[in-house]
């Protein structure tokens, strides 16, 4: 059985955010660590899986991980 990895373009895929914050997600150290890592060196690529990124971005404050405002 093939394991499917998310890729930067994955994530802003499946969170609905350009490749362009993902890539600064992940530059910034805020994704969690990638799953795995194919390549070597600045080629390298990093791969999330799909539950991996739903537990993180289910637990990112505004984005269910914070209860809404209470309103008056």
């Amino acid at each position: 059985m093939t394991i499917r990895y998310l890729t930067i373009a994955g994530i802003a895929n499946r969170l609905g955010i350009s490749p362009t914050t993902a890539k600064k997600y992940a530059d910034e150290g805020r994704l969690p660590e990638p799953d795995a890592v194919t390549g070597d060196g600045p080629k390298s690529v990093r791969g999330w899986l799909p539950e991996t990124i739903d537990v993180w971005n289910a637990a990112r404050p505004g984005h269910g991980g914070r209860p809404p405002k209470a309103t008056a």
